[in-house]
């Protein structure tokens, strides 16, 4: 049985993965754990790469695929670097190596941290619809926004403001220079609708060895919320999607 291992993105959990599960040949044995600050992690500390890195590690199995969302592609990437021994593939959904300028990412932490005083000070509830109104996550359907509001709940404001500290975009360091070490085959996974991850797709691709982009036409940037079984179809067959290069969703 071929083990993938799931890694969600900020403000959401291990179920967010679960249309995606459910579209997977049976041959597949699924771990969609919940990365600390959210969900049932929501209280571990402390809520950095390294610990993170070390859930995976123990999780995982010898080998096994890498799949990631936004945060989550982050931190698969990071988790590929650090043991290249055990992940087979990776399959990465509206992701970046991060900020490779530093000022960027000193600008950009400062953010994330005006972002987590906000968290802390906010219900849930609140943040979690205001959340759901950034730009990169509008247009999503009716039923898919219902889910991902559900899945918001799960986690508690102070549980997602350590993670914006521990594990956001200003807080990793930056993989750009890195990408050419990374040997093994890469799914770049981007909607159609979102043009910012499309391009930063593109540049990884040009840095990566194995790597292709797969643009699922009709998705925004949580292509797995919008279009589960098109990422399913990736995970089962992907030569017959590297040798297509793309997806209609």
């Amino acid at each position: 049985m071929a083990s993938i291992v799931l890694l969600h993105g900020f403000t959401h959990t291990g179920a967010s993965w679960e249309p995606v599960v459910a579209a997977l040949p049976e041959r597949y044995r699924a771990l969609a754990p919940d990365l600390r600050g959210h969900g049932s992690a929501g209280s571990l500390e402390p809520v950095s790469l390294a610990a993170v890195l070390g859930d995976i590690a123990t999780l995982a199995p010898a080998r096994f695929t890498l799949a990631g969302y936004s945060m989550g592609g982050r931190i698969a990437l990071h988790a590929a670097a650090a043991m290249p021994e055990r992940v087979e593939r990776l399959i990465l959904i509206g992701a970046s190596p991060g900020l490779a300028d530093p000022g960027e990412r000193r600008a950009r932490r400062a953010a994330d941290e005006r972002l987590a005083a906000d968290i802390e000070r906010s219900g849930i509830e609140d943040f979690a619809t205001r959340w759901a109104a950034t730009p990169v996550l509008a247009g999503v359907a009716p039923e898919v926004a219902a889910r991902a509001h559900a899945d918001r709940l799960r986690s508690r404001p102070d549980g997602l403001a350590r993670a914006l500290r521990g594990l956001g975009t200003g807080a990793l360091p930056s993989l750009w220079d890195r990408l050419g070490e990374l040997e093994l085959p890469v799914e770049l996974v981007v909607g159609g609708r979102d043009a910012k991850f499309r391009a930063i797709a593109q540049s990884m691709a040009a840095g990566l060895p194995n790597a292709r982009v797969h643009v699922v036409a009709a998705a925004g940037h949580a292509v797995h919320l919008e279009a589960p079984a098109a990422v399913a179809r990736l995970i089962a067959a992907p030569q017959a999607d590297h040798e297509r290069g793309d997806e209609g969703g």
